[in-house]
């Protein structure tokens, strides 16, 4: 704090001048502030909370989509309608996830998620009660299976939006690994606990589900910072398309979703799944060991989201991008020419271990470079462009594997990645500093319309100097 240089018996020496006693205030209580920001994480209650409520969502939701299936097999015995109900959860999460990006930048988040978790506590309450009572139409199943995937495709931009609003800059890329052990968490835990369930009643999965979103619900009362996003400015307009738009003008953040929206479709989650399936049947295997097979390539992921925040703070961005994206293309090559199946299960898991680590560290760019009254916007168009690749890619993997055989699908797979992962190779991803170094250009009045400016790697080294220390395993999230 800098002392004014007044000579001794004047009036300032005996008392500061009013502007100077506000300026050392605001020193001060600046100081103070940033101390309490920079607290650890895990003494951060309003984060903790949103990723406890978070935690207990993606639970209840895994719980209930391994349950749709199998109720519509018991219930008419077609796969063909389980198949469809699955790929309408997935079309529908993915475009409402723009919407729901528009919401998340017009009203207070908390209050979203609290409207969209109460929605599918009604919507499975009602749905486990009818199912007491044997009203198990495939209209039905169809349509409560559809609404929480609506409301699915709205929180997911919501959710990770207001994370920029709960933790300080530098913490960000910890945040973001935090929020990737949650959701693979779910992933591993919440299909074993809707099949249980469903053992001992067809209802009980939906109950829990509903149960699990009202837990989620009051664990977002416990967020006492306030999340209603900045007020519009005369003349400013929020509309859907500034999402795309901010994404597009940012060069790191546009070259990074070409090669998520490739990688996605190389590597989604159901159809990696989809072709070891098709691979350890066309090889013989039992309906055990072929579960055993994706049992081991599950766990990647999940190993991945644990190691994710330490293998950040260690790993250089740049190196990170590169080595994960050219994974792809590597792993696919020895898919299509090892010999057994257990070496299979172990590649697929190498795979998937660095999704969560590259999708932490890719939300963390984009919560360091989009301004707080975009985040969610730019999210929904993230959401929704890695999203609808997987589709693609599961109908891809099924049909060159009916035509041609395993060979081929992983022959694809590696020609898809491989070319996906160019954009890595750019000076800008090469010279990435890490995310909080980019978290000044951030600014609150910058109008989302003109992007937002990102230190240049290549020649702006003052701001952003080189550093020399998404995707997604299932769909809808980003690698």
């Amino acid at each position: 704090m800098t002392v004014s240089q007044t000579p001794p018996g004047s009036t300032a020496d005996e008392a500061p001048a009013p502007e100077d006693e506000q300026r050392a205030q605001g020193q001060d209580g600046g100081q103070e502030g940033k101390e309490s920001a920079e607290k650890p994480l895990l003494k951060n209650r309003d984060f903790q909370a949103l990723w406890t409520s978070e935690a207990f969502a993606a639970l209840a939701k895994e719980t209930a989509e391994v349950a749709y299936p199998l109720l519509i097999l018991a219930a008419s015995g077609s796969a063909f309608y389980a198949g469809a109900v699955g790929s309408a959860q997935l079309i529908t999460a993915s475009l409402m996830s723009i919407p729901g990006g528009t919401l998340a930048d017009r009203m207070d988040r908390r209050l979203l998620m609290i409207i969209c978790n109460l929605v599918r506590v009604v919507l499975l309450g009602v749905f486990s009660l009818l199912i007491f009572a044997d009203q198990t139409h495939p209209v039905l199943v169809f349509a409560v299976a559809v609404g929480s995937a609506a409301c699915l495709g709205i929180s997911n931009p919501t959710g990770l939006a207001a994370i920029k609003q709960l933790v300080p800059p530098s913490q960000l890329t910890q945040a973001t690994a935090q929020n990737q052990i949650r959701y693979f968490a779910a992933t591993m835990g919440g299909p074993p606990v809707g099949g249980a369930l469903f053992g001992v009643a067809r209802a009980f999965p939906f109950l829990s589900a509903s149960i699990g979103f009202l837990v989620s619900t009051v664990l977002l009362l416990f967020i006492r910072k306030p999340m209603k996003v900045e007020q519009i400015s005369p003349g400013e307009k929020r509309n859907t398309a500034e999402g795309f738009r901010i994404l597009a003008n940012q060069p790191v953040l546009r070259l990074l979703i070409v090669w998520i929206m490739g990688s996605n479709m190389a590597f989604t989650h159901s159809g990696v799944f989809l072709a070891l399936i098709a691979t350890a049947e066309s090889r013989g295997a039992s309906a055990s060991f072929t579960g055993m097979l994706l049992s081991i390539a599950g766990v990647g992921g999940l190993v991945g989201s644990l190691v994710a925040g330490p293998v950040i703070k260690k790993v250089a961005p740049a190196k990170l991008f590169l080595i994960a994206a050219w994974i792809g293309p590597v792993a696919a090559i020895l898919l299509a020419n090892v010999s057994g199946l257990v070496p299979l299960g172990v590649i697929v898991a190498c795979v998937f271990l660095r999704g969560p680590i590259t999708s932490a560290l890719f939300l963390a760019y984009l919560a360091a470079m989009v301004p707080d009254k975009a985040q969610g916007r730019v999210l929904g168009a993230v959401m929704f462009m890695s999203m609808i690749a997987a589709p693609v890619g599961v109908f891809a993997i099924g049909t060159v594997f009916d035509t041609a055989g395993p060979v081929w699908v992983f022959t694809v797979m590696a020609v898809i990645s491989g070319l996906a992962a160019l954009p890595t190779l750019s000076p800008r991803i090469r010279n990435l500093a890490p995310p909080e170094a980019y978290a000044d250009t951030a600014l609150p009045d910058a109008p989302p319309s003109a992007g937002v400016a990102v230190p240049d790697p290549d020649t702006d080294t003052d701001t952003a100097p080189a550093c020399d220390i998404p995707r997604s395993d299932k769909e809808g999230e980003t690698r």
